[in-house]
């Protein structure tokens, strides 16, 4: 038997060692960042699927509120019928309104059922959740646009898994480099049973080594050109990614303005709605307005009040996604508490 341990350590590999390493880190940094798209992802969707739980409450209120009132003025309506104020086409017309209430209602009613269901499922908690925090919208637009899109473009998730994917594109191109340039070894050898060896064989041995390969079947100048071509690959894909990210956080920014200004305005319509029924159902009663005048004026009520509602919904989920795709969704918690505009349910 010959017990010999031979030991060798790389020197120079042309390249190889360092670039396996930076490679190494550039998929670490991409699987954080795949990590982090998914978290931020599920945490909109738990945005859109908490706040649609919020708006249907809040319709099955208003449903409720204008199935009451319609009610009322059917009630009203058969009174005056009675006492010949009113005629029947006009008791028929408050009849149909009321049932087409109780209808929404009945809709509202199960859009919400299904939305609870939604948020328990997507908590995994077993039981119903109950919504705490109401609808929002701030009356100022959160900062500027070009701090979103310069965030966007320093941490998404999506640009710094490119930006990983280059680096390892990067570290390819090296690695096949350095396959045409010589290694450089220390090596050593030590025998532990010197009685069984040769008389021409050495007890230990130690030195410096050079490989080099002159002919390989593995035609290495055209594994470099594939190399390069991935890493022009990676590269025109960060490029592209680059622009749907600051696309995507415009298209953000002008949903959250489009629904923050819709909120506002219609802020202002309700009141002028709800005096607009308490005048037609004064009127009615006094014969001076149609069963169809405080009918429409019932409808346009609670139109106003569910664009409301779900102008504020909007807000709160494009306000999500803004930071979203500027990766900064764990600063949602903070706008909302400062936002100076909430919908109760």
């Amino acid at each position: 038997t010959r017990p010999v341990v031979t030991a060798s350590m790389p020197l120079y590999t042309g390249g190889q060692i360092p670039a396996a390493r930076k490679a190494a880190e550039g998929a670490t940094r991409q699987a954080e960042a795949e990590r982090e798209d998914q978290r931020q992802s599920l945490q909109v969707q738990l945005v859109q699927t908490y706040f649609g739980q919020a708006l249907a409450e809040r319709l099955v209120y208003v449903r409720t509120d204008a199935l009451g009132s319609l009610e009322q003025h059917l009630s009203d309506t058969q009174k005056l019928e009675q006492e010949g104020f009113a005629t029947r086409a006009q008791r028929l017309q408050a009849s149909v309104a009321r049932d087409k209430a109780a209808r929404d209602r009945t809709e509202a009613l199960n859009d919400l059922s299904t939305l609870k269901a939604a948020v328990s499922t997507l908590l995994r908690s077993g039981t119903e959740v109950r919504v705490t925090t109401p609808l929002f919208v701030g009356s100022v637009m959160p900062g500027l646009l070009a701090d979103y899109e310069r965030a966007a473009l320093d941490n998404h998730p999506q640009v710094r898994r490119l930006r990983a994917l280059v680096t390892q594109a990067e570290q390819g191109v090296r690695v096949q480099q350095a396959k045409l340039k010589p290694e450089v070894y220390l090596f050593g050898s030590y025998d532990y049973k010197r009685a069984d060896e040769l008389i021409t064989d050495p007890d230990w041995v130690f030195g410096i080594g050079i490989r080099y390969t002159f002919l390989s079947p593995s035609m290495r100048p055209l594994q470099i050109s594939a190399a390069r071509e991935q890493l022009l690959q990676a590269e025109e894909g960060l490029r592209e990614v680059e622009n749907q990210v600051v696309l995507g956080v415009r298209k953000a920014w002008n949903e959250l303005d489009t629904a923050r200004q819709q909120f506002l305005l219609l802020d202002s319509s309700i009141a002028q709605a709800r005096e607009s029924l308490r005048l037609q159902e004064l009127s009615f009663r006094e014969g001076q307005a149609t069963s169809l005048d405080v009918i429409d004026a019932q409808l346009a009520l609670s139109g106003t009040q569910v664009e409301r509602a779900q102008a504020a919904y909007g807000y709160d989920v494009a306000l999500a996604q803004l930071l979203e795709v500027s990766a900064q969704m764990d600063r949602y918690d903070d706008f909302r508490r400062r936002a100076d505009k909430v919908v109760q349910p």
